[in-house]
């Protein structure tokens, strides 16, 4: 088991890439407001995503796709006023990077210049690798995202475990690679085998994030709203629940209906 090498004040960039070397596991949420951000960096998670997730989180899409450029910034926007410790990282939304490189920088540029966001976060192999080198060369950080990525969900059609055959797997390892040599500071792997999870991290200098990748990889993901059991309808065998907030929350609410209608709620105490 692997514990803390140090204690760093600020999250960056190079802490990632300091922790794999350390051995030290990296924690990974999300967070798409104030609120919530405040408490998940408050418990010391290494780094939060604004993920793309919000679209399925908080607007209640089906998929991450529709959600726009500008509600990502207003998401970051919100989170970075509430942190003090982690890296905040940010998704390129669908269709943002994918047209051609000079788009992908434009929006990685409006990002990091109008949320404050630290880094972003792009779904994506070799396909994507001249934007990647477009938005680092403008010293944006760039973490990577490889296996089942999202925003592809209508190309492949399901959201089944990726990577499980030979030729995909070599595909997987060798845009791992590229994603090293092309300078991004980290990679993603979500619901891919643990065994090839394990390979891809230990061929790489980079930390490698895994949701749904086995414990052989640099750290974990997951989102928040799907941890803390605010969501009841998604059941991947990766989730591990921590709380129970739907049926707390619904209790607490129905509770409250019940006071309000008794004229219990307010009493002598809660009234001027």
């Amino acid at each position: 088991m692997s514990t803390a090498k140090k204690d760093y004040k600020r999250v960056t960039v190079k802490s990632l890439v300091e922790m794999k070397a350390n051995q030290e596991k990296i924690s990974m949420l999300t967070a798409y407001d104030y609120t919530m951000a405040k408490i998940v960096d408050g418990a010391g998670v290494d780094v939060i995503l604004v993920g793309d997730s919000a679209s399925n989180v908080m607007a209640g899409h089906e998929t991450t796709l529709p959600i726009t450029l500008d509600q990502m910034i207003y998401h970051a926007s919100s989170v970075i006023r509430a942190i003090h410790r982690a890296l905040i990282v940010v998704d390129l939304p669908f269709g943002s990077y994918q047209s051609d490189p000079k788009e992908a920088l434009r929006s990685a540029i409006r990002i990091m210049k109008e949320s404050g966001g630290h880094a972003v976060k792009l779904e994506g192999g070799k396909e994507v690798k001249e934007s990647i080198k477009r938005i680092l060369n403008a010293g944006i950080p760039v973490m990577g995202h490889l296996g089942l990525t999202p925003q592809s969900i209508y190309k492949f059609g399901t959201y089944t475990v990726r990577a499980k055959e030979e030729e995909e797997a070599k595909k997987l390892k060798e845009d791992a690679l590229m994603l090293e040599k092309a300078g991004c500071f980290a990679l993603v792997l979500e619901k891919v085998p643990a065994k090839l999870a394990k390979e891809v991290a230990e061929s790489l200098t980079i930390p490698v994030i895994g949701i749904g990748a086995g414990n052989g990889v640099d750290g974990q993901v997951l989102v928040t709203h799907d941890m803390l059991g605010m969501t009841h309808e998604f059941n991947p065998r990766f989730l591990r629940r921590y709380l129970d907030l739907y049926t707390e929350m619904t209790n607490a609410f129905q509770k409250y209906v019940a006071d309000v209608k008794s004229v219990d709620f307010p009493n002598d105490n809660e009234q001027y």
